[in-house]
């Protein structure tokens, strides 16, 4: 059984357990993730790896938390969750369909994170934002990546994140979405809504909006780049840390398609080592693709 088929029979345990139907499943994504929608309730069933429950735990909370401040988060349909399946653990969220228009600008997420960030503190426990311990751990797990690669990576990562403690960070500390950038964001009639909640944490401010800038990589422009900034009330474009945020970003996007060439799937191989030959030669400005 491939791993997609194993993601939706976890799909189908979870809603049984729900008391929700579990057909039919449409698959809409797989990425970090496998996500499917079950049309017939208008809900969006999200599969991640079992070692992901206490983050999702957190995750379901926190929206609901955020959901009670007329915070526009993706929220949690209400039902008894997060759902441990075997090797997974399931989610369920409001559908919010999205029009053929394409994702929200990143002027939104811009706002959207001016509002989160003046928030009061969440009544609940947070992780300490920890960058790039995600990549070590896959570093360390990896089966496919080639040696040169995992030498190169390790290193980078302990160049970085000592550049990281260096840093001065003027926005100070709080609530971080903690993978804010604009592909995170969804359309909900005219306005926008911010989802995936898994990489919540208290941390530097800094760190939700330094994403939206590594976004050149994938062609994000100037103008789009400035509406950010004046929805945020800051451009941190004139903060020297944003070149050391940037690149830690650029690593840490390399973790899933690290995990998905480890299954098999040549198109992130492929991506993979593109963007390995553009770090390592020190290619700041190509562009990347979302395999």
């Amino acid at each position: 059984m491939n791993t997609t088929a194993s993601q939706e029979t976890a799909a189908r345990q979870a809603c049984r357990i729900s008391g929700l139907p579990d057909q039919p499943l449409t698959h809409l994504h797989q990425h970090a993730t496998s996500v499917f929608l079950l049309p017939t309730e208008d809900i969006v069933v999200r599969v991640s790896s079992a070692s992901q429950k206490q983050r999702l735990d957190t995750a379901v909370s926190l929206t609901r938390w955020l959901a009670s401040h007329r915070f526009p988060a993706t929220e949690p349909f209400d039902v008894p969750q997060p759902v441990l399946c075997g090797s997974f653990t399931v989610t369920f969220w409001v559908h919010y369909p999205q029009p053929e228009r394409g994702a929200p600008p990143a002027g939104h997420l811009g706002g959207l994170l001016r509002r989160l960030h003046d928030l009061p503190p969440p009544p609940l426990e947070l992780p300490e934002y920890q960058p790039l311990a995600s990549l070590q751990k896959t570093l360390e797990q990896s089966i496919s990546l080639r040696a040169e690669h995992r030498d190169w990576l390790t290193a980078r990562t302990r160049e970085l994140l000592a550049a990281y403690h260096r840093l001065d960070f003027p926005l100070g500390r709080g609530l971080l979405h903690g993978d804010a950038y604009p592909g995170n964001t969804l359309w909900d009639g005219a306005a926008a809504r911010l989802g995936d909640w898994d990489e919540a944490a208290v941390g530097p401010r800094e760190i939700d909006l330094a994403n939206t800038f590594q976004g050149v990589r994938f062609g994000r422009t100037t103008m789009e780049l400035n509406d950010f900034s004046l929805r945020y009330g800051l451009d941190i474009r004139h903060w020297p840390g944003l070149p050391v945020l940037r690149k830690i970003r650029d690593l840490h996007t390399l973790g899933s398609y690290i995990r998905r060439a480890d299954r098999g799937d040549q198109a992130a191989a492929n991506q993979l080592t593109y963007r390995m030959e553009t770090l390592r030669g020190g290619d700041e400005l190509a562009q990347w693709a979302a395999a």
